[in-house]
């Protein structure tokens, strides 16, 4: 294939990317359903063209991993953390929590009946599907309002969090007992404390640079710290999120020696621009990867009986636990957030980590594209069956 048609190729398709957004904010659904349409029948375009020997999966948690940061950073750049919101924080704390470790539990102990495997490896293979995926949940979260679109984008961010440190604790220690917690709490004190050097270091980057190549800089050093962090099994993810939360906060710090160290005249302007960056690329990688995830699909495995079967009892584990809990919890949520529950970029990413000795025999990949599939599309069925009459594009 030449450049020239290559190029055409990728140009097209970043532009049916483009259409794709602008329909899902118009009929508010999310645009992922369309980008993995649009990876399936590239796949069938493909071998209908007869062209063999196209194999993007080696690529898919490269992608994934560059686009579990910039969207997590994108969704930490838009949070302002205000006192009238701190109710609203510690429900989507608790929420992220809970809901992980209960759909986790609940996936394992099914895991556990289909195969007699202990409950640990059900459980390691459990956590991937009990993760809320937020580079699906945030973008659909715009077709909420005010606090509760908030509440998504820190639940996701938080359940992705949570799943890596749960995912990590659980792969690293054969036995769980009391010197395990410890040092995962030693790892998140730990990590917190980077947390606020590693802000100060790139605010004092952004202030001393002073060339216009500086916002793919700082967005390297945090692919880097990450991946540093990742090889070493520590959720770095979460510096990220502090990261985010931090420059578009800025404003609570007042303490002179801050002052004159660290702010500057023009650092609103850096937000901007570093807030765009961000979501762009998240945009440009969402969209490969998405249409990459859905050219990889193998469409007749999700047809078999044992994987439709499985793959049903799964979701419904998800929704009975996330309705349950946010009935009795989160009694503000919306009947639109009880159908916020995608599974996706993260659950890729963790199940594609699970080491050869504890994957379950009868789990394959099938079950995990089917999960994927038929909760974005019970998301989509939700916002669209809860979408206010005013908000319907048909009406003036």
């Amino acid at each position: 294939m030449s450049p020239e048609i290559t190029l055409i190729i990728l140009s097209t398709l970043v532009i049916f990317s483009y259409l794709f957004d602008l329909i899902a904010r118009q009929f508010k659904i999310p645009a992922v359903i369309l980008l993995l349409l649009s990876g399936i029948g590239l796949r069938y375009l493909a071998t209908w063209l007869k062209l063999d020997g196209l194999d993007f999966g080696a690529i898919l948690p490269v992608l994934g991993t560059i686009g579990l940061i910039l969207i997590v950073l994108e969704g930490a750049l838009e949070l302002k953390l205000e006192r009238e919101k701190l109710k609203l924080i510690k429900q989507a704390f608790s929420s992220a929590f809970f809901i992980l470790l209960l759909t986790s539990s609940g996936i394992a102990l099914f895991f556990h009946y289909l195969t007699s495997q202990s409950f640990r490896i059900c459980f390691i293979n459990a956590i991937p599907l009990g993760v809320i995926s937020s580079a699906i949940a945030i973008p659909s979260a715009s077709a909420l309002t005010g606090e509760r679109k908030d509440f998504i984008v820190y639940e996701s961010s938080l359940s992705d969090i949570f799943g890596i440190v749960l995912f990590n604790f659980m792969i690293t220690n054969q036995t769980i007992n009391g010197y395990a917690f410890v040092k995962l709490g030693w790892e998140t004190i730990l990590i917190l404390v980077l947390s606020g050097l590693f802000c100060l270091v790139l605010l004092y980057l952004l202030k001393r640079i002073t060339l216009h190549l500086k916002f793919f800089l700082i967005i390297a050093v945090l692919i880097l710290v990450y991946a540093i962090g990742k090889h070493y099994h520590l959720p770095t993810l979460i510096i990220v999120l502090v990261f985010g939360l931090f420059l578009n906060n800025l404003f609570w710090i007042r303490h002179p020696w801050f002052m004159k160290n660290f702010r500057y005249d023009n650092f609103y302007a850096d937000l901007k621009q570093l807030t765009q960056l961000s979501g762009e690329s998240a945009f440009i990688v969402r969209t490969f990867f998405f249409l990459i995830f859905g050219f990889t699909l193998n469409v007749e495995t999700l047809l078999k009986w044992d994987v439709l079967m499985n793959g049903t009892a799964i979701v419904f584990i998800i929704y009975l636990i996330r309705i349950g809990f946010q009935k009795i919890f989160v009694p503000a949520a919306s009947v639109a957030e009880y159908f916020l529950s995608p599974r996706g970029l993260i659950s890729i990413l963790l199940f594609f980590s699970i080491p050869a000795d504890q994957t379950l025999i009868g789990i394959e990949n099938a079950v995990l594209f089917f999960v994927i599939l038929a909760t974005s599309v019970i998301m989509t069925l939700g916002l669209v069956a809860t979408r206010s009459p005013k908000s319907n594009p048909m009406n003036p």
